[in-house]
């Protein structure tokens, strides 16, 4: 037995022209179209929740829906009261996000860490001083010719 199934959605837009004002005056703008079909089908069968809403993210900027629109509305559906706050953590946890709720907890966390960092630089400089000398600074810039390097380091100039 074989199973086979098709989504589509489909967008109809007509608009009836009002001729005693003239051609073109309750347009408005050459560039409107006064009619517009659109119809996205895509096979049904195997497709996963993450493809069915990229599908309909396709139909929604064929019709016109501005990007971030799109995305502020997916994310109305987890960011809401009708979604527990145990099923919020879980994406913030899968997508790397912070509630705004963990904030305070988030900064503690960075003061300790920077604490850390100074602690740990205070006791480099401490026992090793500054930065170690890369041999070879003095080695003349790129262009110098081998003759003008050896002239240099016989006049004293590094």
């Amino acid at each position: 037995m074989t199973y086979e199934a098709e989504v589509q959605f489909k967008f109809d837009a007509t608009y009836t022209h009002d001729y005693t004002r003239g051609f073109g005056s309750s347009i408005g703008d050459d560039d409107f179209l006064p009619e517009e079909h659109y119809k996205i089908t895509a096979p049904a069968a195997d497709l996963n929740c993450k493809q069915y809403f990229k599908l309909f993210e396709k139909f929604m900027l064929c019709v016109g829906m501005d990007p971030k629109s799109i995305r502020s509305a997916a994310m109305s559906l987890i960011f809401n009261d009708c979604v527990t706050e145990d099923e919020q953590r879980k994406l913030c946890n899968e997508y790397d996000l912070t509630m705004n709720e963990d904030l305070e907890k988030k900064y503690q966390e960075w003061k300790v860490r920077d604490a850390e960092w100074a602690k740990m630089n205070a006791h480099y400089e401490k026992n090793f001083g500054s930065e170690p000398k890369i041999k070879g600074d003095h080695m003349p810039p790129w262009g110098h010719s081998d003759m003008e390097a050896l002239a240099d380091s016989a006049n004293g100039v590094a």
